[in-house]
């Protein structure tokens, strides 16, 4: 009854962003060449169209291409506990774990470059932010700490209204006999609510999410050692988040029999948005050659996204609450013998108590907070703010030998100038930090052997945490070969795992003045294969 935040429950935001190591929203693997190495910022290869664009330029005359498939494994885990998960009548502990599964079967990705003279003309496509679907299927555990929340709160509710109920029996002179009978059969008793807050649910969460982006560019070399390079890039996201808290049970009492008894689905909270939005990135690039060593940088401005919300959702209301447990009430005294008379006097005097209208009023407020709060996020036809922040990358590169080839990047990402709903970019305590470093080397002129490391580490705060969305730190390991099939075209096979960390949060929840802990510890781990084709004509 006290459903004041199911729909907060219900939300998915951003579960399918990030599914791989980069900035919040940001992905980085735009290459299977990055895949075996994870350190591209000083490359003068073709996918230096994405990491490197101003190295692209002392490439030879003639057109440049890179194409990848990447299959893209990841699983995510929470472990939560709760004192009130005991009250789960199918699962009494007080831990749980859900799984989240994130599958992207087909990750492409396509660089493209055309030099002539001093000039090398640029494009680039993939997917830069999200890249596939998270699905949970039990949920996650902020659905089931609402759910659990509202069960002691009914029954709460339910013995404010029996206790009422006594009183107003006693003062209209029935017999304590019969005030005790009506009592064993009261909402507070096991037949209904029950006093122990016992309860259960189906929930499900699935979310899915795609930035879609295309870049154009030119690079320009003004000198033999140093090249320049700007660029825009168009991104389109598009994402859908679906999820659902069906079946709730308080104790013996489906609650759609006090919302509304002609709907089996009146309790139901679906949501079932659908956000697109478009943004342009300027990026700007330098790229210097020394000898065996090559500098270079990168700086990609923020990215204004404003994504619109099309929804068909579905919530629950309390308006009717107090006249279908006022028929409930009144049905049960008369069969226990009152004239329908002096039972309708006493119901009406019972729900209009101090202490039930109180506490009924404070339900009903709480509830169209919690669901204008919880659901503005995912209202029909709004805009929310979804930035792409802004990155800055430097690399350098040396080669000792002419086998032999070393690599070296850092990446910040502007996370906290990146604007998200509600100013949620605020919690964190700094922006992405990441560098990286790999080492190539040809044991033969047809084969390149690769492997590369690479640290994700995030401004991470507990109030930044949440189960609809979360990253986690972590170390990424890569690696791979390159194998030239011909003078003019070379495959890539590269496997990539990142070993994330896991954030622990515990925050204290007031429980009729009672504070007790809610922890979650969140992590993941994935995996990801890539075989691409680079291609010089």
């Amino acid at each position: 009854m006290t459903k004041k935040r199911w729909a907060g429950a219900a939300i998915a935001a951003l579960i399918a962003q990030g599914v791989l190591a980069g900035g919040i929203n940001t992905n980085s693997n735009m290459s299977v060449a990055f895949t075996r190495t994870l350190s591209r910022d000083a490359v003068i290869a073709t996918d230096g169209v994405y990491f490197n664009p101003a190295g692209v330029v002392f490439m030879a005359p003639g057109f440049h291409y890179s194409m990848g498939w990447q299959l893209i494994t990841q699983r995510r885990y929470i472990d939560n506990t709760y004192p009130l998960f005991a009250n789960n009548t199918a699962n009494p502990t007080t831990s749980r774990e859900f799984k989240g599964k994130s599958l992207a079967p087909f990750f492409p990705t396509f660089q493209m470059a055309y030099n002539r003279g001093k000039f090398s003309f640029q494009a680039n496509a993939g997917v830069t932010g999200g890249g596939g679907k998270c699905t949970f299927d039990d949920g996650l555990g902020s659905f089931e700490k609402i759910v659990s929340e509202t069960a002691v709160a009914a029954s709460g509710l339910a013995s404010t209204i029996d206790n009422a109920l006594g009183q107003q029996l006693l003062g209209a002179g029935v017999p304590a006999a019969l005030v005790q009978q009506l009592g064993a059969k009261g909402f507070s008793s096991d037949n209904y609510f029950g006093t122990k807050g016992s309860y259960s649910a189906t929930s499900f969460m699935r979310g899915r999410q795609y930035y879609y982006s295309l870049s154009l560019g030119v690079a320009y070399k003004l000198t033999e050692n140093l090249g320049v390079a700007a660029a825009a890039r168009g991104v389109y996201a598009s994402s859908n988040y679906y999820g659902y808290v069906r079946n709730i049970k308080v104790g013996n009492v489906p609650l759609y029999t006090v919302l509304d008894p002609t709907k089996t689905n009146a309790a139901d909270i679906e949501l079932n948005c659908d956000q697109s939005g478009f943004g342009v990135t300027p990026i700007i690039g330098i790229d210097y050659r020394l000898g065996r060593w090559n500098f270079a940088a990168k700086y990609e401005f923020k990215t204004r996204m404003r994504l619109k919300n099309s929804a068909v959702n579905q919530f629950p209301s309390i308006g009717n609450l107090g006249n279908n447990l006022a028929t409930a009430l009144a049905t049960n005294l008369q069969q226990a013998g009152l004239s329908a008379d002096m039972a309708q006097a006493v119901t009406n005097a019972t729900l209009n108590s101090p202490a039930v209208a109180a506490t009924t009023s404070m339900l009903k407020q709480k509830f169209d907070e919690g669901i204008n709060s919880a659901t503005g996020e995912y209202q029909d036809g709004k805009k929310i703010a979804g930035d792409l922040p802004a990155i800055l990358s430097v690399g350098v590169a040396y080669t000792p030998i002419d086998q032999l080839r070393l690599n070296a990047g850092f990446h910040y990402y502007y996370d906290k100038q990146a604007t998200q709903y509600n100013d949620r970019q605020k919690k964190l305590k700094r922006g992405t930090v990441e560098y990286s470093c790999a080492v190539e080397y040809d044991p033969v002129k047809w084969l390149t052997v690769s492997a590369g490391y690479q640290r994700t580490s995030y401004g991470l705060t507990e109030d930044y945490m949440d189960d609809k969305s979360f990253v986690v730190s972590s170390n990424g390991i890569g690696c791979g070969f390159a194998i030239k099939t011909s003078a003019r075209s070379r495959v890539n096979v590269g496997y990539f795992h990142s070993f994330y960390e896991t954030m622990n949060t515990s925050k204290d929840v007031d429980l009729n003045g009672t504070k007790v802990p809610y922890t979650a510890n969140y992590t993941r781990h994935n995996n990801v294969f890539g075989v691409g084709l680079d291609l010089d004509l």
